[in-house]
């Protein structure tokens, strides 16, 4: 009996999915570097917060945390794009990658910003949202092409252009691939969601 009870308890184990553990959680205070302390300091000074989410794995590179933190400082708060075309571009960028962790810090920021929900819903959905106005559409077509086609077509960049203009369009495009290194550094690292938030994304079918 014992054995056979044995042999349940190790199946079950072995069927049960692994659970996805912190690769880089945050570094202890007294093993930081001079250069990470340094990197830390920055983003407190910059941000006035302390270091989270993708900062915490990109900390093991601090000049590349802190270059970053400083290209996302323009992108996240200062782009040409108002927040509602640039929090819906990195809702495209989070969906694409099924990095939770942005999805859940920017939802709401999109929903504030006046993204409506159905779009928020579709594109959590993996789904092409009904409803946008032309500089959404202008804008979901220029991220999806790039996306999935690794190139954009003459009428997708002139249809973007025309809505936001050539800056528009770059810093459109800085901010999907800002949160693309954001997400799969996340990704690899395997960071975890915030204390009490749940998974948003379903994983896109393989």
């Amino acid at each position: 009996m014992r054995l056979l009870i044995a042999i349940v308890v190790t199946s079950a184990a072995m069927a049960a999915p692994a659970q996805a553990q912190d690769r880089m959680p945050p570094i202890p205070a007294e093993k930081l570097t001079d250069a990470q302390r340094r990197a830390i300091d920055e983003f407190k000074a910059a941000r006035g917060a302390e270091i989270s989410g993708p900062f915490v794995p990109l900390l093991r590179s601090p000049e590349v945390m802190t270059r970053a933190r400083a290209m996302g400082d323009y992108l996240r708060f200062k782009s040409s794009l108002p927040p509602r075309l640039s929090e819906f571009v990195i809702l495209l960028t989070a969906r694409h990658w099924t990095q939770q962790y942005e999805w859940n810090a920017h939802q709401g920021l999109a929903l504030q910003g006046g993204l409506k929900g159905d779009i928020v819903k579709a594109v959590a959905e993996g789904r092409r949202p009904d409803g946008m106005g032309n500089d959404e559409q202008a804008l979901y077509a220029l991220v999806d092409e790039i996306q999935h086609n690794h190139g954009v077509s003459d009428a997708t960049y002139a249809a973007a252009r025309t809505a936001v203009g050539e800056q528009g369009v770059i810093d459109a495009l800085g901010i999907v691939g800002y949160y693309t290194m954001l997400s799969i550094v996340m990704n690899t690292a395997r960071t975890p969601l915030p204390t009490g938030a749940a998974p948003a994304l379903a994983p896109f079918p393989k």
